[in-house]
Order: structure tokens, then C-alpha cells, then sequence
């Protein structure tokens, strides 16, 4: 007996010609340059909490609250008096740090509107980290090199990746990681789209391999956190002995924190190559996929299986999801993620039967009607699936020569109708 059940696809977004984009790249500063951004973030990070105290304060006393202009006109009057070590660096660290602020506030009470629990503004620690502080009237950027307010030309560690024309610049933001300062600069920029005209396809994430496509291309998945466990444990080990305070300790912690930075970078990377490979530009139309469908996982559920969790979390799904819907933007292409609920990796793309009895395990199963399938493809292909209309379909050879049939599948006018045999 068949029984019939319809997922709907959900459009992600609209076609722009002008995009707002970030570069980041790493700076070579000079010592007094270092001393400079030190002092820039020290400041960014007084006036956020300065400002916060005085938003509580002002609320306790006069059930008001203060905005980012009202903040900036009363610390500009006291500053050059009680403050003067602020006249050192850029007025746009303490603008943009009241701004920080607001936004804060505004998101705050967004999220309260939302849900009915959010968690208030925290004052900001130096534990933390060093931190981070934005400018704005950038007023000169050169192949290598890049001119800060109050701070100068400052040397670029990679030399062209900042386009000089054709962009115009809104900010900077200096921020330290590992003990290496990095510039990510915000700007504007007009770029042409032309439509892809390709075959769409459907993209399976996982933790054994990175993405899995329904063209039959595979990318890895670096495990960048798996391969470091062993040094990361002995690095908590010698964490855990040093004396707090000591500066056997802040070795350790410096240490740890490259570690870190280095699984981070590794993770970046193949998540960027990887969609960037996938949405390139560069490539004619009919070689671009016009659609992609994605799954809409629901990651902080996922994370919540602790056998699991870390696996997953090593991958980094939402942030592969977040950078293939920019790029598909740029490179012409739809991006149409798949209802939550959709079986793709048990639902066989021959017949529609789906294995209830498939597990995490299975990476490859038989279903009844003679096809044997690999999990990762087979959920690939479902997706694709689900873009494409019955009548137009075509099965390529994407495994061992076998050629795909059709499935018995029909259109709909609300979404894509397809029939499961139970």
C-alpha cells in the first residue's frame, strides 16, 4: 500500500548586485603599533563597560535608558578631564564601542520580545581575551599595506588579497588571536550575477566526510579537532598543575590558546574551499548548479547526543550552511533547504521505500527492491530530488556505472509530492 506525504522546500533570500563583504587578513605590525592596538582595545573595552554601568545606573534612578548619542555627548564633556588617556587613540573606538552597546541592548530585548528569557549585557573582562575595536573613515588601502586613524600605514601579511578598487570601504576592525593582529575590513561592492543555468544538486553533510553531492563528489572532512586530542589533553594536564598567577601558568595558557587557533583555521579553511568550490563564481553558468537544496538540521538539537556531540561540533554545519547561502547569492544560484523532517538518508531513491531500521552504523544497506545504496549518496540524491520535477527528471550514472531510474513522484502546486510505499 502507498501512502503519500509532501515536504515543501523553503527559498532562501533574493538576488543582490551589491554586496557587503568583510576581508580579513593578517597585519605585520611594528612594536609601537602593537602598543597602539593594545591601548585601542583596552579603551573599546572601558567605554563598553562604562557605558553599560551608566545604562543600569540611569535605569535604577530614573527608569530611563540612555542611547548610544546621549552616552557620547555626556563622556565627550569629561573625557579630556577625567579620562585623558582616551585623547591617545581614534575617536571612532569610542563611538563604535557605545554603538557595540546599543546593539547589544537592541538584541537583548529582541530576543525577550521572542522568547521570554534572555540574558542581559555583560561587562566585558580582560580574562577574557584582548579584544577588539573598530574604525571607520578608513581613508587609504594599497596593495600591502593598509592606513589606520591615528595609527598610520600599517604592513599587510598577504600582499593583493584586498582589492584596492572597485570597493568602498565602510570599516575596520583590529581584533588580536594567538598573539597574531588581524585587520577585517567591511566593505561595499557592485558585482554582476549572472543566472547558473546548471543541473541542480542536493548536499548531504556528515561527520564521516564533510559534504557528500548528488553528483557523486565527495569532500573530507579534516577532523581537525580529533587529530589534536592527545596534545590537547597533555596541554590541560600541565594547565592543571601551574600555580594560578604564575607565569608558568600564562605560558601554558598561551599554549593552549594556539592550539585552539590552529583547529579553528583548519576547520575555516575547508569550509571555505570546499563552498567556494561549489559556488564559484568564476565558472561558466551552465556549469553552476541553478539549485541546491541543503537539509535544515537542527544543530544545537543534534549536539545534544553526547556520544556524539563533539563529532559534530568538529564539523561545523552552520557555519557551512551560512557561507554556502552568501556565496550561492554571488554565484547566481538557489539555495532551497529540505523539510526537517525529511527522511533523505532511509528513503530509498529507486523505489521511495523507506529502512525504519536504518542506524548511524549502516553506511551502506540493501532495500527490497535489489538496489544497494551508500547512505551519504543516497541522501544526496533524495535532495536533489527534491527540486526537480517528475516529468523532467534524468538519472545519471553516479556509482558503479549504474544508471538511477525514476521515482514514481508527482508535482504539486504547493511543493514536491513524494510518494513512499510503506
Amino acid at each position: 500500500m502507498k501512502a503519500t506525504k509532501t515536504y515543501h522546500l523553503k527559498r532562501s533570500g533574493k538576488r543582490k548586485t551589491a554586496i557587503y563583504r568583510a576581508y580579513k587578513v593578517e597585519l605585520k605590525p611594528n612594536n609601537k603599533q602593537k602598543t597602539l592596538f593594545l591601548k585601542g582595545c583596552g579603551v573599546a573595552r572601558f567605554v563598553y563597560n562604562w557605558g553599560l554601568e551608566q545604562r543600569i545606573r540611569e535605569y535604577k534612578d530614573n527608569k530611563k535608558t540612555l542611547s548610544a548619542f546621549d552616552q557620547s555627548k555626556i563622556l565627550n564633556k569629561i573625557k579630556q578631564e577625567k579620562y585623558p588617556w582616551m585623547l591617545e587613540v581614534s575617536k571612532w573606538i569610542l563611538a563604535e564601542s557605545f554603538a557595540n552597546l546599543d546593539k547589544a541592548y537592541k538584541n537583548f530585548f529582541r530576543r525577550v520580545n521572542a522568547k521570554g528569557k534572555s540574558e542581559f549585557p555583560k561587562f566585558k573582562s580582560r580574562r577574557d581575551g584582548i579584544g577588539s575595536f573598530r574604525l571607520r573613515a578608513i581613508t587609504d588601502i594599497e596593495e600591502g599595506r593598509i592606513k589606520l586613524p591615528r595609527i598610520g600605514w600599517v604592513r599587510l601579511k598577504e600582499k593583493g588579497y584586498i582589492p584596492v578598487d572597485g570597493i568602498y570601504v565602510l570599516s575596520a576592525t583590529i581584533s588580536e588571536k594567538a598573539g597574531h593582529w588581524f585587520v577585517s575590513v567591511n566593505c561595499r561592492e557592485d558585482i554582476k550575477i549572472n543566472q547558473a543555468k546548471g543541473e541542480p544538486i542536493g548536499i548531504d553533510l556528515g561527520i564521516k566526510e564533510l559534504a557528500v553531492v548528488s553528483n557523486g563528489r565527495r569532500f573530507k572532512n579534516p577532523k581537525a579537532l580529533r587529530k589534536v586530542q592527545k596534545k590537547l589533553k597533555r596541554i590541560q594536564r600541565e594547565l592543571f598543575r601551574r600555580k594560578k598567577g604564575s607565569e608558568n601558568r600564562e605560558k601554558t595558557i598561551k599554549k593552549l590558546t594556539k592550539v585552539h587557533c590552529r583547529i579553528s583555521n583548519i576547520r575555516k579553511d575547508a569550509i571555505n574551499k570546499v563552498t567556494s568550490e561549489l559556488c564559484a563564481r568564476t565558472k561558466p553558468a551552465k556549469k553552476r548548479p541553478r539549485i541546491i537544496v541543503l537539509e535544515d538540521l537542527n544543530v544545537a538539537g543534534m549536539v545534544k547526543n553526547h556520544h556524539l556531540a563533539q563529532a559534530i561540533s568538529d564539523v561545523g554545519m552552520g557555519m557551512f550552511r551560512w557561507q554556502m547561502e552568501y556565496k550561492a547569492k554571488w554565484a547566481g544560484e538557489e539555495i532551497m533547504l529540505a523539510d526537517r523532517f525529511y527522511p533523505s538518508s532511509k528513503t530509498c531513491h529507486h523505489c521511495g521505500r523507506i529502512n525504519k531500521g536504518l542506524t548511524l552504523a549502516d553506511r551502506k544497506w540493501l532495500c527490497e527492491c535489489g538496489i544497494v545504496l551508500d547512505r551519504d549518496l543516497n541522501a544526496a540524491i533524495n535532495l536533489r530530488n527534491l527540486s526537480i520535477p517528475a516529468k523532467s527528471r534524468e538519472f545519471k550514472p553516479v556509482e558503479n556505472g549504474v544508471v538511477m531510474p525514476s521515482t514514481k513522484q508527482e508535482a504539486s502546486s504547493q511543493g514536491i509530492e513524494v510518494s513512499l510505499v510503506s
